[in-house]
């Protein structure tokens, strides 16, 4: 999926090259912005979670 969405903005860019200086201030705004950064970060990350064995405690 992040395949075809990165396919289509480079395909968008290379048909319009006027586009380059908006899309660059979007990314830019977005990048700014700390809890996007974290949602993108928390999309990329590993899926899978280790397996936690619970422990007894008294």
């Amino acid at each position: 999926m992040r395949a075809l969405l990165l396919g289509a903005l480079l395909g968008l860019l290379i048909v319009f090259p006027a586009l380059l200086a908006p899309v660059v201030g979007i990314v830019g705004a977005a990048i700014s912005q700390p809890v996007v950064v974290a949602f993108v970060a928390g999309l990329t990350a590993p899926r899978w979670m280790p397996k936690l064995t619970r422990r007894w405690t008294p």
